[in-house]
């Protein structure tokens, strides 16, 4: 296995723990697979608050929690292929050694779930 694959794998695995961790929480719906957008995310009353793009967490919070993490390196404001960026939504950088759930957790509040 190349080192990408072993890399993407390791990222998949822990989105697969988060969605166990949260899919038994009222009103959350794990991913349905598929295709098309979507297709990897988990929602909450099907309203979209955490996702796996591209090998990276995508997280929907409040546009000020973003900015700050974006300033502390964690990530980049998600942008899904459309030339521009989306302030609620931000693209974790895998390596940057945040724990997901806290910050799915966070995200879920901010969909309605108050997690």
């Amino acid at each position: 296995m190349t080192e990408d694959r072993a890399a993407a794998a390791g990222v998949a695995d822990r989105f697969a723990d988060l969605v166990d961790e949260l899919a038994g929480i009222d009103g959350v719906t794990p991913p349905p697979g598929g295709a098309g957008f979507g297709r990897s995310a988990l929602r909450f009353r099907r309203k979209i608050f955490a996702m796996l793009v591209r090998g990276r967490l995508v997280l929907k919070l409040p546009e000020a929690r973003v900015a700050a993490l974006v300033a502390a390196g964690a990530g980049v404001p998600f942008d899904a292929n459309k030339g521009t960026p989306m302030r609620e939504w931000l693209s974790l950088d895998p390596g940057c050694g945040l724990d997901w759930l806290p910050l799915a957790r966070e995200a879920l509040a901010f969909a309605g779930g108050g997690a």
